[in-house]
């Protein structure tokens, strides 16, 4: 087990063909120590390097409509009025403090998206 920092696309490749070949390994053997080590090297090589964007609010509000399988008149009922649905997904209005509070709290929607910039 030769196992080393990953510092280019080159190390990074050969990382994920040798994470493949011990990736099943049993947790308590030298492979399975291998594999976690891989792990967290490969997950801190690609958050440095193909880090993934937040969505912006309103992306995030469609996404989890979709996973809740909602239409708008649904939720209308979390944030108020229909036209208010209309003006935020227009993105005529933002979102205020209450309907940041009811989506997070109704929905699950995390506070972070919801208090990104759009």
């Amino acid at each position: 087990m030769e196992i080393k920092v990953i510092k280019t696309k080159e190390d990074y490749n050969k990382a994920l063909k040798r994470l493949e070949v011990v990736f099943d390994a049993p947790i308590d053997s030298p492979n399975g120590d291998e594999a976690e080590l891989l792990t967290i090297l490969i997950e801190k090589y690609e958050e440095e390097h193909y880090p993934i964007e937040a969505p912006d609010p309103i992306e995030a509000i469609k996404f989890r409509m979709e996973q809740m399988n909602m239409n708008k008149k649904d939720l209308a009922e979390v944030i108020g009025y229909k036209s208010r649905v209309s003006e935020i997904f227009s993105r005529k209005r933002k979102l205020s403090l209450n309907m940041i509070r009811q989506l997070h709290n109704k929905l699950k929607i995390p506070y972070d998206s919801l208090l990104t910039e759009y």
